[in-house]
C-alpha cells in the first residue's frame, strides 16, 4: 500500500470516528429533548439504545460511504477547484439527498420523519465541516494543521530532521520559452506529481519556492530503507510514465536536480495574521548550497557525507567522492558524496 492511500486512509479513520462520536451526540440530544415539558414525548417503541445505535448507524455509513467519497473521489478530481466551489456543492448535493429521502419517508408516512429530516440537515453542516477541514489539512499539509491547532509548535523545539532542495533545470530558459501562464501550469503540474513519492516515502513538502520544493523527512523516517534517496529516482520513474503529457502539452519533460543533508533543526510556530510552522537552522543553507553544486559537477544528487554515512545504500546506487569542499558563505569545509542510480 502506497503512502498516498495511506494518508487517506488515516483521514478516513479519522472521519469514522468523529462521525460516531456526532451520532452519539445527536441521539443524546434528542433523548433530552423528548423528555422536555414541551415535547410530546418518545414514541412508544422508543429506547434510548436503540437511538444511538441507529445514529451512530448513520454516523458509520455515512462516513464510510460519504466520507470517502469526499477523500478517495471530490478532493482528487477536483482538486484543482476553488475550495468553496466544491464545499458548495457537497453542501447542496447532500441536502438534496436528504430532502429526497424525507419526501419518501413522508409519503409512506413513516414516523418521525421530521425529526430525522431535523437530523439530515445537522448532517449536513457536519459534512460541509467535514469538507472545510479536508480542505484546509490540504492547504496546510499532512498533519500542520493539527499541530497548529493543537499548540504544538507553540514552544520551539529541536528536531532532527533531513532535507532535499529539489530544482528544476534549465527553468529559466523553459520559462521564456514557455510564458508565464504556460510555465505556472507546467510548475502547477510538477509539483502536482510529486506529491505522490513523497507520501510514499514518509516524507513532507515543506516549502515550494519558485522552481524549488523542499523535501523533508523526520531522520528515523527518511534513514529506513534510504528514502530520502529512493524518493529522487521515484519521482524520476513517475514523471517518465508522464512523459507524453508533458511533451504535448509543454514541448518538454523537466530534469531536476537536488541536494540532501540531515542536522538539528529548531521547529516552530511564527506569524501573526497568517500562521506556518517552520523550520530554522543552518541544516537548511547547508542544504541549498549542497544543490547549487549539482550544476558545477555536473550531477543529479549530491549529498553530505555524514549523511550518506547514515545510510545503508544498497547495490542500485554508486557513490563517488566529490572531496572536501568549502561551500559557498561557509567557514567550515564538509565532505561530499555523489550519488548515482547504477
Amino acid at each position: 500500500m502506497n503512502g498516498t492511500t495511506q494518508f487517506k486512509l488515516r483521514q478516513l479513520g479519522v472521519v469514522t470516528v468523529t462521525w460516531l462520536i456526532i451520532g452519539l451526540l445527536i441521539a443524546i440530544y434528542d433523548h433530552f429533548v423528548l423528555h422536555t415539558h414541551n415535547s410530546a414525548g418518545p414514541a412508544p417503541q422508543y429506547t434510548l439504545a436503540a437511538s444511538i445505535v441507529l445514529n451512530m448507524a448513520i454516523g458509520l455509513f455515512g462516513a464510510l460511504v460519504g466520507g470517502g467519497t469526499l477523500i478517495f473521489f471530490v478532493n482528487v478530481k477536483y482538486h484543482d477547484k476553488p475550495y468553496g466551489q466544491t464545499i458548495l456543492v457537497v453542501t447542496v448535493s447532500f441536502i438534496l439527498i436528504i430532502i429526497t429521502i424525507n419526501l419518501i419517508l413522508r409519503a409512506i408516512s413513516l414516523p418521525d420523519s421530521m425529526r430525522m429530516a431535523k437530523n439530515g440537515l445537522v448532517w449536513a453542516v457536519v459534512v460541509a465541516t467535514t469538507q472545510l477541514l479536508l480542505q484546509i489539512n490540504s492547504k496546510f499539509g499532512p498533519g500542520t494543521f493539527w499541530n497548529i491547532i493543537s499548540g504544538k509548535y507553540n514552544t520551539p523545539r529541536q528536531e532532527r530532521r533531513i532535507f532535499m532542495f529539489l530544482d528544476i533545470n534549465s527553468s529559466t530558459s523553459i520559462a521564456e520559452r514557455l510564458g508565464d501562464k504556460k510555465y505556472h501550469a507546467l510548475l502547477k503540474d510538477f509539483f502536482m506529481d510529486i506529491t505522490n513519492p513523497v507520501l510514499d516515502s514518509k516524507g513532507e513538502i515543506y516549502q515550494y519556492v519558485g522552481d524549488e520544493v523542499v523535501i523533508a523527512w523526520r531522520y528515523e523516517n527518511g534513514i529506513e530503507n534510504s528514502q530520502c534517496v529512493q524518493c529522487f529516482f521515484d519521482i524520476k520513474h513517475y514523471l517518465k510514465k508522464k512523459e507524453e503529457k508533458y511533451l504535448q502539452q509543454y514541448g518538454v519533460l523537466p530534469s531536476f536536480k537536488a541536494g540532501i543533508h540531515c542536522g538539528h533543526v529548531i521547529a516552530g510556530e511564527i506569524g501573526v495574521i497568517k500562521r506556518d510552522i517552520t523550520y530554522s537552522g543552518d541544516v537548511l543553507n547547508t542544504t541549498s548550497r549542497i544543490q547549487s553544486l549539482c550544476k558545477e559537477f555536473n550531477e543529479e544528487v549530491i549529498m553530505s557525507a555524514d549523511l550518506a554515512a547514515s545510510l545503508r545504500l544498497n547495490s542500485s546506487y554508486s557513490t563517488e567522492a566529490l572531496g572536501v569542499i568549502r561551500l559557498r558563505g561557509k567557514e567550515k569545509e564538509m565532505q561530499l558524496i555523489a550519488l548515482r542510480p547504477v
